[in-house]
């Protein structure tokens, strides 16, 4: 298990003071204006020597992402955009970071700004996530008036403006470019790309666009160094990472933990084991909706990163444990979700609009076995024909919940088709 002394969000569970006294207590602001004097290639080179891969699911190297920013600042000024959507179901870690360590998400934006040279950071959060919001307007403005956000931040000589804006809830602002275009004022819908957002991003200026906890730890690990930071989790995948565990476990919770965690320890140790006992466990959904299902033999052994979660053909994505024990029923769950992404389809690209929809219509009739068993494949191959066609990731989200069903739980689908037809196979008639 992570050692207290490596723990990064000290304050998760909202124990202590949130505010900047607090916040101070715990370490943030603490030599900020010596970060920033390392300059824009010295935190760059640093945060790619640590190894953070982005925490809001794609798992993209943050220094080299940080990199792809112009080094001279032009006519155009440079932005930060800090992603605090969070509409993945089965994830809450970033609302909990802003409620109650929203001063370590302030500094990020000051450091991450510096490095890719932006003098404005745009939280774009959640409309739903009230109190969340009214905390980062409150610990923003403290920071302004203890200077150490806009002009001359920290003594720096750098001039830094952080501003919240609230988004209207669409799970499509999750991507990065609808992100974009939601912040203009437009119809929340993904871009093209290329250009991509580090040349032409929020009002045609080059943008970074970065979760909350991949911002959030940022100040941590230049304060630690990022070989520190390094030297935790795996290689390839290093670090702590805050996980989401929620389902039928005994104890729901967020919990931060190194990456690589066995999946059955962290259940066990951190949210009270699975109800029923692990026994009792019928598979574990792993990184949030979008993810693939994993039945229990897996489950037994599989680490919690993004190389081991990808080599058994899931993911960690968010990093949100969805709990689900043999009370479950699997076929309606997944039905469940796919009528989900059905619903948040901005409908721009024709597999994705059309292919959702579909998808979501065949998986009411499964649930109840109203189907023909040569309907499971045809299920697949629309699935494949949809997934890395669109635009965005939001048709393989659709798509990669119906397969994990499909690869694990073929006999539970053609069971209920069987016992709807009264027992007689397709062979038999």
């Amino acid at each position: 298990m992570l050692n207290d002394k490596d723990r990064i969000f000290t304050n998760l569970y909202g124990f202590q003071d949130w505010r900047l006294a607090g916040a101070r207590k715990r370490g943030d602001w603490d030599g900020t204006g010596a970060i920033l004097a390392k300059g824009r290639d010295g935190i760059i080179n640093e945060m790619k020597a640590s190894g953070l891969r982005g925490r809001g699911g794609a798992g993209f190297p943050t220094g080299l992402k940080w990199s792809f920013m112009p080094k001279d600042i032009g006519e155009r000024p440079h932005y930060l955009v800090v992603n605090a959507d969070e509409g993945e179901p089965g994830t809450c870690k970033d609302r909990d970071m802003m409620r109650f360590d929203p001063h370590k998400l302030i500094e990020g934006c000051l450091i991450a700004g510096f490095a890719m040279g932006a003098h404005v950071a745009y939280i774009y959060i959640r409309g739903e996530f009230f109190r969340e919001a009214e905390h980062l307007e409150f610990a923003i403005a403290e920071a302004r008036e203890a200077g150490l956000l806009g002009p001359n931040a920290c003594g720096s000589g750098w001039d830094m403006e952080v501003y919240v804006h609230r988004g209207a809830g669409a799970y499509i602002c999750g991507e990065e470019t609808a992100l974009i275009q939601s912040l203009e004022g437009k119809k929340g819908q993904p871009r093209l790309k290329p250009p991509f957002p580090a040349g032409v991003g929020l009002y045609g200026c080059p943008t970074t666009v970065n979760n909350v906890e991949s911002i959030a730890v940022a100040p941590t690990i230049l304060r630690r160094g990022g070989a520190w930071f390094a030297g935790l989790g795996r290689e390839n995948n290093t670090g702590t990472k805050v996980f989401c565990i929620s389902g039928h476990v005994n104890k729901p919770c967020n919990v931060e933990e190194e990456m690589g965690i066995p999946l059955r320890e962290l259940i066990d140790k951190h949210a009270g084991g699975v109800r029923g006992g692990w026994d009792n466990l019928l598979g574990v959904i792993p990184g949030g909706a979008s993810v693939p299902v994993l039945p229990r033999e897996l489950c037994d052994d599989v680490l919690m990163d993004f190389d081991s979660l990808k080599a058994v053909k899931s993911g960690l994505g968010t990093a949100a444990v969805m709990v689900m024990d043999k009370s479950t029923d699997i076929v309606r769950a997944i039905a469940r979700l796919s009528a989900f992404y059905t619903h948040e389809s901005c409908g721009q690209c024709t597999p994705c609009r059309e292919g959702t929809g579909w998808l979501s219509r065949v998986m009411t009739r499964l649930v109840n076995g109203d189907a023909a068993i040569e309907e499971i494949d045809v299920l697949e191959q629309v699935t494949r024909q949809i997934e890395g066609h669109t635009i965005c990731a939001l048709g393989d989200a659709a798509a990669w919940p119906i397969q994990g069903l499909i690869r694990h739980f073929r006999p539970e689908i053609e069971r209920r088709i069987i016992e709807k037809r009264g027992g007689r196979s397709v062979a038999a008639e």
